[in-house]
C-alpha cells in the first residue's frame, strides 16, 4: 500500500508539478517581491518610501552560479514599474533585463514573472527600479551569486557574510524630485546618507538629531567578515570605512580582484565591492561605519554622512568621539583616480567553472568597433534642459527594441548612434548603436560634465584598460593596462577626464549603456546597443510566454492585473512543496 502510495505521488510530482520547478536540469530559487509604498522616517522626516515585501532596503536574493532565479515582481505603487538586475548579464536574454528599451512596463497593480539564469558570474549585486526615478525612494536590494562547491574561493571561508547598502538620499520622495528636474532645476545637495535605510547614529549632537534609526551590526571578535557594500545612491559617490579596520578588497561585480588592505575605499553610484574585514580590534567601545560624500565642500556636506556601528558581541562601550577622517583631495586630486586603477583582477583564481579563468588575453585581440561617447553639462533643447551622449539626449520608444524588430514595427528608433561627439545641435531622439555581433568594441567615456559619474552597460562586463583626467587622444591608447585590468560592469569617469574600456559583443540582444547617476539618467543620458547573430538567430532566447506589450504592440497585451493565474502560480509552488515533503516521508517511512 505503501509502495503503490508513493507510486502515485511520485507520478504526480513528476508529471504536474515538476515542470513548473524545473524547466531545465539546473536548478531553481523563488522569490515574489512586491513593490509598495510606506511611511518611513529614515532621517527623521516622514516620508513614502518604495518598499519590498514590506522591507527597506528589500531582502536578498541568493542563489549559485548557474542556478535558475525566478522572480514574480508585483507592482502594488501608483505608477509603472520596473526591475532591473544590475550586473546580472541575462546572457541572450534581454527579454528579462528590466529597462524600457527592452520590456514594456509593469503597470500598477500588475505584476510580471522574470525568469533568469545566473551564468558565470560569481559575485555582489543589486537589483532597484529602473523607471521614473523611483531608486530615490527606495525599492533596492543586494543580490548574491555564490559559487559551486566544486569551485574554491581564493582566499578562507568567512565565518560571516553582511550585504551593505549606501546612497544619499533627499527628504523629498521621487515624484517631487522629477517635478524638479522637469522644472530645470539642477539636482540640489542631499539631505543625508543611509546605511541599509537607516540614517546616522548620533556620533554629534549638533548634526544628528535625536531619535533617528541607525543601523548596527554584531560580529564576533577574532571572526572575518565578507562585507559586500553597494552604492544605491542617486548621484553622490561615497568614500566607505570602518573605524580602526583593513578592508581586503576580494571581489567586484562579479570578479575577484588581487587582494589589497584599502583604510578606505571610493564607492560610486551603481558600484558593488567585496571586503574581507577581521575583527581584530580590542572590544573597549563600538566602532563606526562610515559614507561619506567626495569631491565636495565637507564644511558644507558634513550632515550628509551616513553612519553605523559595528558592534563586537563583547563590546564594553559605545562608539564616540569623531569619526575617522576622509581623504583629503584638496592637494592631491589623483588619490580617489589612482585607487581605483589599483583595483586589478585575480588571474589565478578559479571562476565559475571548475578550471582556472586566467586573465583572458584581451590586450592582443584586435579592436573592430571604437566608440568616443562624450558628455557636456545639460543644456537646454526646445526649452527644457536635457542631458546629452555625443550631442543626442535619449527619449525611450514606444516599443520595446528587440519586440518592434520581431513585430516588424517600422520607426520605432534608428540605428545611427554616432561614434562621437556631434557637432551639430543637440537633438533629442530614439537613437541606438548598431553593433557588431561577436565584434571586441573599444568605448571610451569622456565626462566634460562638472561631476563625477558611473557608466554601466547592461548584459555585459568590460575591462577598464585606462582612466586618466584630460582629454582622451589616440596615444592614450599608450597607457592602457592590457594586461590584468578589472573586469566589471560600473566604471567612474572623473569630470574632465575619460575612462576606457574593452568589451566583447557576444551577447545577442539590446542592451543599455546609460549613466548611473540619475539625475542626468532621467534628463536623457543613455542610449542602446542592439546586437544581432546574422547566422544563427536561434542562439538568443525567444520572448518568453509572459511577455508584456506597448506602444504599437499594445493590442497584443494581456491582462496584467493580478488573477487567477497569480493564484495558480503560487498554489503549484506551495502543492509542490507539500508534495514532495510526502515523497520525502514516504520514501523514508516517516510517521
Amino acid at each position: 500500500m505503501a509502495s503503490s502510495r508513493l507510486g502515485l505521488l511520485s507520478f504526480i510530482y513528476i508529471t504536474v508539478l515538476l515542470p513548473v520547478l524545473c524547466f531545465s536540469g539546473d536548478a531553481q530559487v523563488f522569490y515574489d517581491l512586491t513593490f509598495s509604498y510606506k511611511t518611513l522616517y529614515p532621517l527623521g522626516v516622514p516620508q513614502q518610501v518604495i518598499v519590498v515585501n514590506d522591507e527597506f532596503p528589500g531582502p536578498l536574493i541568493n542563489a549559485t552560479t548557474n542556478m535558475i532565479v525566478v522572480v514574480n515582481v508585483i507592482n502594488n505603487l501608483d505608477e509603472d514599474l520596473l526591475v532591473n538586475w544590475l550586473g546580472i548579464q541575462m546572457r541572450h536574454n534581454s527579454w528579462q533585463d528590466g529597462v524600457l528599451g527592452t520590456n514594456c512596463p509593469i503597470n500598477p497593480n500588475g505584476n510580471f514573472t522574470y525568469q533568469f539564469q545566473v551564468k558565470d558570474q560569481i559575485g555582489s549585486f543589486f537589483y532597484s527600479p529602473s523607471t521614473n526615478f523611483q531608486r530615490a525612494s527606495g525599492g533596492y536590494g543586494p543580490i548574491i551569486v555564490n559559487n559551486r562547491v566544486v569551485i574554491p574561493l581564493p582566499f578562507a571561508v568567512p565565518y560571516g557574510d553582511i550585504s551593505i547598502m549606501i546612497g544619499d538620499w533627499y527628504n523629498q520622495d521621487h515624484k517631487a524630485l522629477r517635478v524638479g528636474l522637469d522644472s530645470g532645476e539642477e539636482l540640489r545637495k542631499p539631505d543625508g546618507v543611509l546605511i541599509n535605510g537607516k540614517g546616522p547614529y548620533q556620533y554629534s549632537a549638533k548634526l544628528v538629531p535625536d531619535g533617528i534609526e541607525y543601523q548596527s551590526f554584531e560580529v564576533e571578535p577574532g571572526k572575518a567578515y565578507r562585507i559586500r557594500v553597494h552604492n544605491v545612491g542617486i548621484s553622490t559617490s561615497l568614500n566607505f570605512r570602518i573605524q580602526n579596520h583593513s578592508l581586503l578588497l576580494v571581489e567586484t561585480e562579479g570578479l575577484y580582484t588581487m587582494q589589497q588592505n584599502y583604510s578606505s575605499f571610493d564607492i560610486h553610484v551603481g558600484q558593488s565591492y567585496s571586503f574581507l574585514v577581521t575583527m581584530d580590534q580590542n572590544a573597549s567601545t563600538d566602532y563606526y561605519i562610515v559614507a561619506s560624500a567626495r569631491f565636495v565642500n565637507e564644511s558644507l556636506w558634513e550632515r550628509v554622512t551616513g553612519v553605523a556601528i559595528l558592534h563586537y558581541s563583547n563590546s564594553k562601550g559605545k562608539a564616540a568621539g569623531p569619526l575617522p577622517e576622509p581623504p583629503n583631495d584638496f592637494y592631491d586630486k589623483y588619490w580617489s583616480l589612482n585607487q581605483a586603477k589599483s583595483v586589478r583582477q585575480n588571474v589565478s583564481a578559479s571562476g565559475a567553472r571548475p578550471n582556472p579563468q586566467g586573465s583572458f588575453h584581451y590586450g592582443s585581440i584586435n579592436v573592430t568597433n571604437a566608440y568616443l561617447l562624450e558628455s557636456l553639462p545639460p543644456t537646454l533643447i526646445s526649452g527644457k534642459l536635457h542631458s546629452t551622449l555625443n550631442g543626442i539626449s535619449f527619449h525611450n520608444p514606444t516599443t520595446p527594441i528587440r519586440l518592434a524588430d520581431l513585430h516588424n514595427v517600422k520607426g520605432d528608433y534608428k540605428l545611427d548612434f554616432p561614434d562621437h561627439r556631434l557637432r551639430s545641435r543637440p537633438r533629442r531622439d530614439t537613437s541606438i548603436i548598431n553593433g557588431t555581433f561577436k565584434g571586441f568594441a573599444e568605448i571610451v567615456f569622456q565626462n566634460n560634465d562638472t561631476m563625477i559619474q558611473s557608466f554601466h552597460i547592461d548584459g555585459f562586463s568590460y575591462y577598464v584598460v585606462g582612466m586618466d583626467y584630460g582629454v582622451w587622444t589616440n596615444e592614450s591608447r599608450n597607457q592602457y593596462n592590457k594586461w590584468d585590468a578589472i573586469s566589471r560592469c560600473t566604471v567612474q569617469v572623473f569630470p574632465g577626464g575619460w575612462t576606457a574600456i574593452l568589451v566583447y559583443f557576444d551577447n545577442e540582444g539590446a542592451w543599455n549603456i546609460r549613466t548611473e547617476n540619475l539625475d542626468r539618467l532621467y534628463l536623457g543620458r543613455e542610449t542602446y546597443i542592439r546586437l544581432i547573430n546574422p547566422e544563427d538567430n536561434t542562439t538568443e532566447l525567444q520572448p518568453p510566454a509572459n511577455v508584456l506589450y506597448c506602444g504599437a504592440l499594445k493590442h497584443l497585451n494581456k491582462d496584467q492585473h493580478i488573477s487567477a493565474a497569480r493564484s495558480i502560480y503560487l498554489n503549484l509552488r506551495l502543492l509542490s512543496t507539500l508534495l514532495l515533503v510526502v515523497v520525502l516521508a514516504a520514501t523514508f517511512n516517516i510517521d
